[in-house]
């Protein structure tokens, strides 16, 4: 397992912060680590439906992020990421809450990746899971100041 640069993280926190789509939903990307992600949410009335309860749109949406950064650290600097598959339930209604989502990449890969993510509210309660098959893009990756890894 090669360590992240925590200089290249700070910049890729950056830049997931300033993207326009995140900023939208009001999500937050918190960690990315080794098969690992944690992306947070802090509802709102905008991601309410009619009946006053958190949008499924938004849950999956969270579920697909926390997903898809789950499975890309391990990824080489030059190759990106993109969804061709999301499964979900929905296992609680929410009306409002701060909710996190955790990713975990259960199999990383060379074309394709699989990895999940279930997402809780304030009080710890598992409130939607899901699954995401990604497909690795290579040339798609990130180019920031810093290589991705540190030196073994």
């Amino acid at each position: 397992m090669q360590k992240l640069n925590d200089e290249y993280l700070h910049k890729l926190y950056e830049l997931a912060s300033s993207s326009p789509f995140l900023h939208h939903m009001q999500m937050k990307l918190i960690s990315v680590s080794w098969d690992r992600a944690m992306v947070e949410l802090e509802t709102g009335n905008c991601h309410l439906q009619p009946y006053g309860i958190v949008h499924g749109g938004v849950l999956a949406t969270l579920i697909d992020t926390a997903a898809f950064w789950a499975a890309f650290a391990r990824l080489p600097e030059d190759v990106g990421l993109v969804s061709v598959d999301l499964k979900l339930n929905y296992l609680k209604p929410v009306k409002t809450d701060t909710l996190t989502a955790a990713g975990y990449c259960l199999r990383p890969g060379k074309t394709i990746s699989y990895a999940e993510a279930k997402v809780v509210d304030e009080e710890g309660d598992l409130v939607a899971h899901g699954t995401s098959t990604l497909m690795l893009r290579p040339g798609k990756g990130f180019k920031l100041d810093f290589p991705k890894f540190l030196d073994s």
